[in-house]
């Protein structure tokens, strides 16, 4: 199993808790806003302890160490099957200052053309409802996870374009049906 580390920082502001999100780089995420944000993660290199992965793509993708009094938050599983380790972490920075590292891609596809893009283009704080919109769906119940912790109420995730259950159709709608005949 695929297994990611990362760092949900929080703070306090005039009474209310906010939530630091990262948005991705790269063309694909370039005009996606709600449900294209995440936490500052990524993959844990073999022998690595998940904490210090955590601790380690948060400085790649920000700019900044982020050391602490780091709270466990209960692993989720994402739709790909990866695993998502992170922790919550008390944290003031500013998210006009990050620093991310590149990857490099073939853009356009099938051009022949390498080019290099920021692993997160943008960093910002939220309020915990406008973070569970922004946030990338497999990641909600890590924000929930934490804002119960502090006491906040959670307001109901709002649905998203694309999100919706997809209805089945064909064969496996007959059997969900009860049934087997054609149409």
């Amino acid at each position: 199993m695929r297994r990611s580390a990362g760092i949900l920082a929080w703070r306090r502001r005039g009474g209310t808790v906010e939530l630091f999100l990262a948005h991705p780089g790269g063309p694909f995420w370039r005009s996606k806003d709600d449900g294209a944000w995440s936490i500052p993660k990524g993959e844990i290199n073999p022998q690595e302890e998940p904490l210090a992965a955590a601790q380690r793509e948060f400085r790649e993708e920000i700019g900044q160490p982020i050391d602490g009094d780091f709270s466990a938050l209960d692993p989720v599983k994402i739709a790909s099957g990866k695993q998502i380790m992170a922790w919550a972490i008390e944290h003031d920075l500013d998210a006009s200052a990050i620093e991310s590292n590149h990857f490099e891609i073939e853009w356009p596809p099938r051009s022949g053309k390498t080019q290099s893009f920021p692993e997160v283009d943008r960093a910002a704080w939220f309020a915990g409802p406008d973070a569970l919109q922004k946030i990338t769906p497999g990641q909600v119940p890590l924000l929930v996870q934490l804002l119960e912790r502090l006491g906040v109420p959670i307001p109901p995730v709002p649905a998203r374009a694309g999100t919706t259950k997809r209805v089945r159709s064909g064969t496996a709608a007959r059997r969900t049906a009860g049934t087997t005949r054609r149409r």
